[in-house]
């Protein structure tokens, strides 16, 4: 049985949890790493920055080969051709030439536990799952620990917006939206409160695991609790959405955390895979009044486009570097998976979850580039972790893009950031904070380059 925290906690307990982590790494021998420090949140624009001679990926399929791109107060106010646009001499206090390199909208990752674990063995830091089966009230953004040493190794490649999700449960909790920069979780909230997470139920089990020829799975049988489960599944929604309908006077703090799901205020994140349980899970949501609904994983979503395109539902797709579930299935069935989304015309987005998943964040821009040569262009990839995910989340009027007003949440990379040969952030910015980009181990890479002499 797997230990659990309670999300919704103090923050004293959350607190509490930290401390004693950063406490036991001593004793493997990794004192230095769990005290080192993290970089200092950056202090809000002050000055204007004017980005020329760039080549501008503008996360909405258009490129500018030779840009301008400035921003003032966190918001961008220019966004054009360097070579058609007139500026009047000083009209940006300071202006850095980053000609033949690349500038993208911040990459985000939804569906993430960033700053919700540190160290997977050591149970402490671990505050992403609660006890029980039902809790939309479970806020997983209370639980964000803003000094975790993980994001600041993501925002490294470009990711500095995540969606801080909980686990476990069949209603897992609600999550929130995130920037990968602050001194507290109320610094760092982009949006509150963002959605509701179902784990949907498993229609089919196997019996073991597998057999001794790694190939050979024991045979898929229909769940005997599926329907059983799904009665209480529905009572549950039935009894929540009676309850935004009336005024009781007394509150359910379940409940209540579900009006927004049935006012269209959140969006219900619904993780499954299958097609059957895929079209079971639609079915059940639309009879429930469920206003906005998006899937998490969606391995056979490309088996279902009609279904989703016609109730307007969008896919976060899981990581793209797996293999397969089925061994009849192609072998780069996961790489092709958005390019098919895609081409069936459904709004997708990628999403890292899975083993390692915090660390792992680092490489959503390799995933959008291996979708990239399984069906999408570049720039269809680049979208698949900007402005999709940002439609997803709700967040698109400010970030996702590279347009005129909103934030100014962006990078500059040297070179491709979809490669992980060429991926090299030199500049990021968050609301135009200029951070800083250093981090566990880059000192470490600097600390060992010393040791052995290397120049």
């Amino acid at each position: 049985m797997s230990f659990k925290f309670k999300v919704q906690s103090s923050r004293f307990n959350t607190i509490t949890n930290y401390c004693i982590a950063l406490a036991l790494p001593s004793a493997f021998g990794l004192f230095t790493s769990a005290f080192s420090q993290n970089p200092i949140p950056a202090p809000a624009q002050s000055k204007s920055i004017l980005l020329m001679n760039g080549v501008a990926h503008l996360g909405n399929g258009q490129v500018i080969e030779n840009s301008a791109i400035g921003f003032k107060d966190g918001k961008l106010t220019l966004v054009g051709d360097a070579t058609t646009i007139r500026l009047q001499q000083g009209a940006y206090d300071t202006t850095i030439n980053i000609q033949g390199k690349h500038v993208y909208p911040g990459f985000i990752a939804p569906n993430s536990t960033l700053g919700l674990t540190e160290i997977g063995a050591v149970r402490a830091t671990n505050d992403y799952s609660e006890t029980g089966s039902y809790n939309p009230h479970v806020r997983s953004v209370i639980a964000y620990n803003s000094d975790s040493k993980i994001p600041p190794t993501v925002r490294t490649n470009g990711v500095l917006v995540a969606q801080v999700t909980p686990r476990s449960g069949i209603i897992s909790g609600t999550s929130s939206v995130v920037e990968l920069d602050g001194w507290n979780w109320e610094d760092m909230v982009m949006k509150m409160d963002d959605g509701i997470h179902v784990n949907w139920l498993r229609m089919f089990k196997r019996d073991g695991e597998r057999m001794e020829d790694y190939n050979e799975l024991p045979p898929l049988k229909k769940s005997e609790d599926y329907e059983k489960q799904k009665n209480e599944l529905r009572k549950f929604f039935a009894d929540a959405k009676a309850y935004s309908e009336t005024s009781p006077g007394e509150k359910n703090l379940r409940f209540e955390a579900m009006k927004g799901v049935f006012s269209g205020a959140k969006t219900l994140f619904v993780h499954v895979n299958y097609v059957k349980e895929i079209e079971d899970a639609v079915h059940f949501c639309k009879e429930a009044g469920v206003k906005k609904m998006a899937i998490v994983g969606g391995t056979d979503s490309w088996k279902v486009t009609e279904l989703l395109k016609e109730n307007n539902i969008a896919v976060m797709v899981n990581r793209v570097h797996d293999l397969p579930d089925r061994t009849d299935d192609d072998i780069d069935l996961p790489y092709k998976l958005p390019g098919l989304l895609q081409k069936a015309g459904v709004t997708f987005c990628l999403e890292n979850s899975g083993d390692m998943e915090q660390i792992q964040a680092r490489n959503i821009p390799f995933l959008a580039g291996t979708a990239a040569a399984y069906g999408l262009t570049k720039e269809e990839a680049v979208t698949s972790i900007t402005l999709s995910t940002a439609k997803i989340l709700g967040i698109d009027n400010r970030v996702g893009s590279l347009e005129m007003g909103k934030d100014a949440t962006l990078f500059v990379s040297t070179g491709d950031a979809l490669d992980m040969r060429t991926n090299n952030v030199e500049y990021a910015f968050i609301r135009g904070k200029k951070l800083d980009l250093s981090n566990n181990q880059k000192t470490l890479y600097e600390k060992y380059k010393t040791k052995y002499g290397i120049k």
